[in-house]
């Protein structure tokens, strides 16, 4: 009974902050300071400093701004146009046609930026014109851009996973090692959605493409090389063991300024800009981390994670009954907290129960990906949602029954995952290690 009470008093003030407005990250550090007045007699404030200069001066979370800030670079650049053209002859021919290339693109896009929005964005503002433009059913266009931006936060580099390692202590190169098989599936498993529902829809009839021959559409992939020459040195790097994913992510931002000197769109301004878009973004999320990380310590005096993790062992649940509890779990708080807050938040008492489950932490993190994608685009806290709502000028019921469908594919993608646990494990456990 005790252990509610002390759960309550954490929920309602964690509410009642975020509610009036306090940023997360403040609102987090509020709740693990009356945690700690309240059940602990430790000088409340040297904690707090002590933690908080820890959280933020961790070696691993560097690499988080200069993946953010290359997403930042790569925006302001011709990338999404030229990906359009190298893509859209070799999709056109696909069941489904243009709308493959949302799918692709985000796919490919994902592999260079670590963020949902910056891929939605990116990808978005040409597809979305350039699908209309052909007649594609407006519902289809705006659904497979909300779900397949999602995979920006799996495929890596993915801010989530770095914030998912840094918060649990395991290694940034295998999760992401663990993310490519799962992001490649759940793409997949969006195209042939796509390609079944274009056999089976009566609006489908779009505007046809003109037929290119072979040597066209190969002359046409020529602007997919920068793209792709990137991908091989951020993820080829971490692969053969060259670089840890902060190295990679140095590699990346310096790769992103030669792609955008390179097309003309590097100035003094878009340098600029992109560097405090960055600083924003890093702030905010280290703010979210150091808040956290009070908050786990806070937890951790008051014997709470340790004692739900052991009242729910009373449950004797199977691993399969508690990972469907887990499911339901961050479906609802994805409905109200960004997927970052999410992980943060809840890892102090979710990592005991996974780990006396013997649920393999690095398979988790990719579990704990695809849930927290689905958060994305669901209301009323979706954030691809209300981006694309700002492109689209849309209503939001529109958007959220346009996802729809993406969303129970992503549950479906949750059960391939407990079926197939090797699609997360079998390269990170495969494949050389960088140096930490």
């Amino acid at each position: 009974m005790e252990d509610f009470s002390v759960i309550f008093l954490f929920l309602f003030v964690l509410f009642l902050l975020l509610g009036s407005g306090v940023w997360v990250g403040l609102a987090l550090m509020g709740v693990a300071w009356v945690g700690m007045e309240l059940f602990t007699t430790r000088p409340v404030g040297d904690v707090m400093l002590t933690t908080i200069w820890t959280a933020s001066s961790s070696w691993t979370l560097t690499a988080l701004p200069l993946f953010i800030w290359m997403g930042e670079i790569l925006y302001r650049t011709r990338l999404s146009e030229d990906m359009f053209k190298g893509l859209s002859p070799w999709m056109a021919g696909l069941p489904g046609g243009l709308v493959h290339t949302n799918i692709v693109g985000c796919t490919v896009f994902a592999a260079v930026s670590g963020s949902s929005a910056a891929t939605l964005t990116t990808v978005g503002k040409m597809s979305i014109p350039e699908l209309r433009r052909r007649d594609y059913p407006e519902n289809m266009v705006i659904g497979t851009l909300a779900g397949a931006a999602t995979l920006g936060l799996m495929i890596p580099p993915s801010l989530t996973l770095i914030v998912y390692g840094v918060t649990i202590n395991e290694s940034i190169s295998k999760l992401f090692f663990a993310g490519v098989l799962p992001g490649l599936v759940l793409a997949g498993m969006f195209m042939a959605y796509v390609a079944i529902s274009s056999r089976l829809s009566k609006s489908w009839n779009p505007t046809p493409e003109p037929p290119l021959t072979f040597s066209q559409r190969v002359a046409n992939s020529r602007f997919l090389i920068p793209v792709f020459l990137l991908i091989a040195v951020v993820i080829g790097s971490m692969y053969l063991g060259f670089a840890t994913a902060t190295e990679a992510a140095a590699f990346g931002v310096i790769g992103g300024l030669l792609l955008a000197a390179s097309q003309g769109s590097l100035n003094w301004k878009t340098f600029t800009e992109s560097l405090m878009g960055a600083t924003r973004t890093s702030a905010m999320i280290a703010l979210i981390l150091a808040g956290a990380a009070f908050l786990s310590l806070a937890m951790g005096f008051t014997g709470l994670p340790r004692a739900l993790a052991d009242g729910i062992a009373q449950w004797e649940l199977s691993r399969f009954e508690l990972l469907m509890v887990l499911l339901v779990f961050y479906i609802i708080l994805g409905m109200f907290l960004d997927g970052i807050s999410s992980v943060v938040l809840t890892m102090a008492v979710v990592e005991p129960m996974v780990r006396e489950a013997g649920i393999d932490l690095i398979w988790f993190g990719i579990f704990i990906v695809v849930v927290v994608e689905m958060a994305q685009i669901t209301p009323p806290i979706g954030f691809n949602l209300f981006v694309l709502q700002g492109m689209t000028q849309h209503e939001m019921g529109f958007i959220a029954r346009a996802a729809f469908p993406m969303f129970m594919i992503m549950v479906l993608m949750v059960f391939v995952l407990i079926a197939f646990p090797e699609l997360a494990t079998w390269l990170p456990d495969n494949i050389r290690q960088g140096p930490g």
